[in-house]
């Protein structure tokens, strides 16, 4: 039974991307209002290596040694922070030693004032950075840091890194309605993301069931004043909305409950979609999902008018 890998999903940022999930459930240096899978449970800024490195090494390895032709982006995205692990750098390097394939990191960059950090990710392929706001009092409503850290430092280090990022460096702005909506909110983010040397930068929304039950993605005139005022000041070819569920996946990778409990703690499914591909390798998909739900270590979640399932952590944390 894989821990730390998940998917192929099919990300509409990356192709196919195979997930590594190196972070325990819930570990993070924010807790975000419009984070899918709820609220953080441990928020910290304490560094350590929460698994042995080398079993998630061999994890990825033996994936990809019988599935390489189906990944196009190893993804390291967890249930926290990624770059919380000390040993992201050495998965990195692990990893790339023993295949040919490129790497990712979503990260929300709140670490990147600290050295060790930015030379872990150097060797990365592909990084995607969060900059929901450049106000620090919207910030400390949106993103809800770690007590400690300082705003400036942040927005100053994810600067400082893009200067010496030398791969793919992209931005992601969530936003939230009446939160970090309004033409004013737009041209400060975006005459921030500016001066950053990033190859796309990614307005999205929350499309999936949010931490909290108050929060609403941006009605759509909202949406189409944040793309114009972004593209007016970074450029229009810079500029790209995601705002789109990611596309059904495609396969079920080894046995159908694991895959379904593995996906879903980083990455909730469309209901619809679940049923569509388990189709393929199973005669009665529903039963695959209702034993879970029933075992509740799955939840069915209603947003906008959507089924969802998500992993439910705090059964397993029970468990434990």
């Amino acid at each position: 039974m894989n821990m730390f890998v998940f998917g192929p999903i099919r990300s509409r940022r990356l192709g196919r991307s195979l997930g590594v999930n190196n972070i325990p459930y819930k570990t993070c240096t924010y807790n975000c209002i419009y984070c899918q899978l709820g609220r953080t449970t441990n928020l910290t800024i304490a560094r350590r290596c929460f698994y042995n490195w080398r079993d998630v090494v061999k994890e990825v390895v033996d994936f990809l040694n019988r599935f390489r032709d189906e990944v196009d982006y190893v993804t390291i995205v967890s249930d926290g922070e990624p770059t919380l692990d000390t040993c992201i750098g050495k998965i990195v390097e692990g990893i790339k030693k023993e295949v040919d394939v490129k790497m990712a990191v979503l990260t929300n960059a709140s670490l990147l004032w600290i050295e060790d950090v930015r030379s872990d990710l150097m060797e990365v392929d592909y990084i995607s950075i969060k900059v929901d706001v450049v106000d620090e009092k919207l910030w400390k409503a949106i993103n809800r840091p770690y007590p400690v850290l300082r705003f400036e430092d942040v927005l100053n280090s994810i600067l400082e890194f893009s200067k010496k990022f030398k791969k793919v460096l992209v931005s992601e702005t969530m936003l939230v309605h009446g939160m970090n909506t309004g033409v004013e909110c737009y041209e400060e983010i975006a005459q921030y993301l500016k001066d950053l040397n990033l190859g796309k930068v990614f307005i999205s929304i929350p499309i999936r069931p949010p931490a909290e039950s108050y929060i609403k993605p941006p009605r759509e005139e909202e949406l189409v004043e944040s793309y114009e005022v972004f593209s007016r000041i970074i450029g229009r070819e810079k500029v790209e909305l995601l705002n789109i569920p990611e596309p059904p996946p495609d396969s079920v990778y080894g046995d159908p409950e694991t895959w379904l409990l593995n996906t879903t703690s980083i990455h909730p499914l469309r209901y619809d979609y679940t049923l569509k591909v388990l189709e393929k390798i199973c005669s009665n998909p529903e039963e695959v999902v209702e034993n879970l739900v029933k075992k509740e270590l799955i939840n069915k979640v209603q947003y906008l008018g959507v089924t969802y399932l998500l992993r439910n952590f705090k059964k397993s944390l029970q468990q434990q």
